[in-house]
């Protein structure tokens, strides 16, 4: 019988990476998480990029998904120091007039002042906030065989429609139909387009079911107590190993690959087969991200005081505005006015800054590849519904797409979903197989947000690619 230095070794040690090794652990395998990065955390990272004394998360910041996660809910995380910090409301979405919509836990309390559409939001939102655990074990995975089907079609059949179309045939409140859009936004695609609704109706349900929490300290604290509880699994981690092919592995019966599309090919390209080749090389990447982190004197003078009650704050005007903004985006050009997406982490959590002072977390979307600076544009934006924000910035750290890749290869031009998540890439990436997280080498499997579910700190994808590879590749 061979021999193997491990049962699995998983290559790349960010949320999905480590959601791998985990599980396989968990099922008794030896197990080695090989990062080429000095630190783990892939997406969740944070770091001092502005000053001294201020924490800044690098890539995400804001975890619905990370507190719903079937995977992470499973993990005894807070006992390795993990402490999600919830804010009084989920979201806030400010106009340029001075109106401000909040959403709050509670459904009631997000539709006060909004009497017109009281009956619509909470005919929209209170089935899926009922069924929200159903409702994620049928779109948080693969394709499979419903196991819930009431709760699939009643969030499926909504979902399919166009976030314009079903904002705007559902709300009559023009302030209402904007903060839709705005969270449908998180899809990085034109808002016209079938499929996009699901986005927005997921993170609104998410919103009144679990929250839009923060790691205390970090998001590198969801990492960290994730490597922490795979230590005493057994598990090894190993940083600063930079893989550039197979043959730099060491001998194990299965390889977990947490890369995109173009890396897979990158390290084992001369394996595979020609046509799965050519299906990766056809895989489709969105558009990328321009970021800035801020080192505040003060916290962020919003012209509606009430966004203060909300770590995460949707900048974008009119539902009509975000959907011109986002359109222009994908198609490669440039918005005046970009969505922009703030968070505002130390308004909850004061370890992230010196006492007094405060950070503030911006991105917005941009062309994929873009090595623009934008930072001026972002900033007007931001004074648009925060006049004076320039003045209580201590210092920022910028981030062009360009920049964004060359901090994680698996961002491809600034990317950070790791794939277009449209209807004909969500369940079929990266190739249309029955067991998505499989390639054509028996004993290779993908495991990042290139396979279903896709983008997002939830480890689902890892999840879903270590079960395959115990099933296939480390049966007893």
């Amino acid at each position: 019988m061979a021999q193997y230095d491990y049962d699995a070794v998983i290559v790349g040690a960010g949320p999905n990476g480590l959601a791998a090794a985990i599980t396989l652990a968990q099922a008794g395998c030896s197990v080695l998480v090989l990062e080429g990065k000095d630190t783990i955390g892939g997406g969740a990272r944070s770091a001092p990029l502005t000053a001294p004394g201020f924490i800044h998360d690098v890539c995400s910041a804001i975890h619905p998904l990370g507190v719903a996660s079937p995977f992470f809910r499973s993990l005894p995380l807070s006992q390795y120091g993990l402490e999600w910090v919830h804010p009084r409301a989920a979201l806030a979405h400010p106009l340029e007039d001075g109106q401000a919509v909040l959403i709050y836990r509670s459904i009631e309390a997000t539709l006060d002042g909004l009497a017109a559409d009281q009956g619509r939001y909470r005919a929209l939102f209170g089935p899926l906030v009922n069924r929200w655990q159903h409702i994620l074990h049928e779109f948080l995975g693969p394709l499979r065989f419903p196991r819930y089907p009431v709760s699939l079609t009643r969030f499926g059949v909504p979902a399919l429609i166009p976030a314009r179309m079903l904002a705007k045939t559902t709300f009559r409140d023009p302030a209402l139909r904007a903060a839709f859009i705005g969270m449908a936004a998180h899809a990085m695609l034109p808002l016209s387009w079938p499929g996009t609704a699901a986005f927005g109706l997921m993170l609104g349900m998410l919103a009144h079911a679990v929250g839009w929490p923060m790691a205390r300290g970090g998001s590198q604290q969801i990492v960290d107590a994730m490597a922490a509880h795979l230590g005493t699994l057994g598990g090894k981690i190993e940083t600063g190993r930079m893989i550039r092919s197979l043959d730099d592995l060491p001998s194990s019966r299965a390889v977990l690959l947490n890369i995109t599309p173009r890396q897979i090919l990158q390290i084992a390209g001369d394996r595979l087969p020609d046509r799965y080749a050519r299906a990766l090389r056809r895989y489709r990447y969105g558009q990328g991200v321009f970021k800035i982190d801020y080192a505040l004197k003060e916290p962020i003078p919003w012209r509606n005081s009430r966004c203060a009650e909300a770590a995460t704050v949707h900048l974008g005007g009119s539902a009509e505005e975000i959907i011109h903004s986002e359109a222009q985006s994908y198609r490669g050009r440039q918005p005046d006015s970009p969505y922009t997406l703030v968070a505002q982490q130390t308004l909850f959590d004061a370890t992230r800054a010196p006492e007094g002072r405060h950070t503030a977390w911006v991105y917005c979307h941009a062309p994929r590849g873009s090595n623009q600076d934008i930072t001026p544009i972002v900033e007007r934006q931001i004074e648009r519904f925060a006049p004076g924000f320039r003045d209580v910035v201590l210092a920022h750290h910028a981030q062009t797409a360009v920049d964004v890749e060359q901090y994680n290869p698996n961002y491809i031009g600034g990317d950070i979903n790791g794939g277009v998540q449209d209807l004909r890439q969500l369940f079929t990436r990266p190739v249309p197989r029955l067991v998505p997280y499989s390639t054509p080498l028996s004993n290779v499997y993908i495991c990042s947000s290139s396979t279903p579910p896709g983008g997002g700190v939830h480890g689902m994808c890892g999840y879903f690619a270590a079960r395959a590879a115990l099933r296939y590749s480390l049966k007893a």
